[in-house]
């Protein structure tokens, strides 16, 4: 019954470990579906930051060579 014990006690064993992978897939799950769902948000407010883009530069061509330095 010695051999038998031991059978037991290596499945007991696997259990534990496959539950421990099953709770660290579930996890690792959760963290790329909330991962993904920021970047679809930074996805939008990237494009949203686009769409505001042109309003806000002039619409004549700047040269840097026309920009005054900030320590003037």
């Amino acid at each position: 019954m010695a051999n038998g014990a031991s059978v037991d006690d290596r499945l007991e064993k696997l259990e534990g470990k496959l539950t421990l992978a099953e709770d660290q897939l579930d996890e690792l799950n959760k963290t790329v579906h909330r991962q993904q769902q920021q970047i679809e948000r930074l996805q939008r407010e990237m494009l949203k930051l686009r769409e505001q883009l042109p309003a806000a530069l002039p619409n004549e061509p700047r040269s840097l060579k026309d920009e005054i330095p900030p320590h003037y």
